[in-house]
């Protein structure tokens, strides 16, 4: 596989830059079921390039054109949020397989409990706190007319409401009931919000793992192929999940630091923080992700996906149950 995608690279690039390019140095970071992310270097005789290729290599797994994230990623840096800078893409299959995009290669940790550890010896959490809470604000604030047309937008305008539609269906899949879900979805119900001042571009995964974090602090949010139109406190309220804090459950914040730093950033960047909002979409949150665990299991259950690692996600369930009937007890 390496020697293709170096090929592949290298054939791809040398088309692009006009000039032969080489690939001296390659390393596959992951290659999932349906993502390959390669860390590589890009030689053309007089500089050398650290880049980073996320690639779907086989068109026909395709979800979402990556092609189409790439975009996102691009008007988000120049927003002025934290990115790695896209160099190119393709939707070409001749190339990988499939579409990819390429980024600068960005140094830093992301594995989350090196960054915990990173953030202990430096002592920099808040810093990381306060980058993510102005980098959230400034994607919140780009104008209607810029936000890229395929990105997925709420039913009516309404980002709660959709939300609780989808969940209704998560529900019914269950291979057995779940009397602390079907508390949090009637709590979730009753209290549903109505639509936001104003629908934003939302990362939808800004959290622990999904952060590049060097001595500097933050330097870039990864992985957009889950953005979309929604509320903004949807996209504070997800890193606040206990199970992004990986056992440092004193600090909300991915475990590395409390709420206030990201919260005072966000509204000193132009932001409005809502708390009531953010603890819907906190709970929310909870609920969504322990469905998702039992989904998983299911998965393994009923043969669709048969894998241990999906089978394991079941025994996490009650970790979420528990996490859930914190989230519901009276203030």
């Amino acid at each position: 596989m390496t020697d293709a995608v170096r090929d592949g690279l290298s054939r791809f690039l040398t088309a692009q830059w006009g000039r032969e390019v080489q690939v001296p140095w390659l390393s596959v970071t992951s290659a999932g079921a349906r993502r390959l992310n390669v860390l590589f270097d890009a030689d053309d005789g007089e500089t050398r390039q650290e880049l980073v290729v996320t690639a779907i290599p086989n068109a026909n797994i395709e979800l979402t054109p990556i092609v189409l994230e790439a975009a996102t990623i691009r008007t988000a840096e120049a927003a002025g949020v934290p990115v790695a800078h896209v160099v190119a893409d393709s939707d070409d299959p001749a190339w990988l397989g499939g579409g990819f995009f390429i980024t600068r290669r960005v140094a830093g940790e992301t594995v989350p409990r090196r960054v915990l550890r990173l953030v202990a010896r430096c002592g920099n959490g808040d810093a990381i706190a306060t980058r993510l809470g102005q980098a959230l604000a400034a994607l919140h604030a780009i104008p209607d007319a810029h936000i890229p047309p395929h990105l997925v937008r709420p039913e009516h305008g309404n980002p709660a409401a959709t939300a609780l539609g989808r969940l209704e269906e998560q529900i019914a899949g269950l291979l057995q009931p779940s009397p602390v879900f079907s508390l949090g979805m009637r709590w979730l119900t009753a209290r549903c919000p109505p639509p936001p001042e104003r629908c934003v571009l939302i990362h939808g995964d800004a959290r622990n793992g999904n952060l590049i974090v060097s001595e500097r602090g933050l330097e870039a949010l990864l992985d957009w192929e889950g953005s979309s139109v929604g509320d903004p406190m949807a996209d504070l309220a997800w890193p606040c999940l206990r199970t992004w804090r990986f056992g440092e459950d004193a600090y909300e914040l991915g475990g590395f630091a409390g709420r206030a730093p990201m919260v005072a950033a966000y509204e000193a960047a132009g932001g409005r923080f809502d708390a009531e909002r953010f603890h819907w979409w906190k709970v929310l949150g909870t609920f969504r992700w322990g469905l998702g665990l039992a989904g998983q299991a299911k998965a393994h259950i009923d043969g669709s996906v048969p894998n241990i690692v999906m089978a394991a996600s079941g025994r996490r369930v009650g970790e979420l149950e528990y996490d859930l009937m914190c989230l519901l007890r009276p203030r």
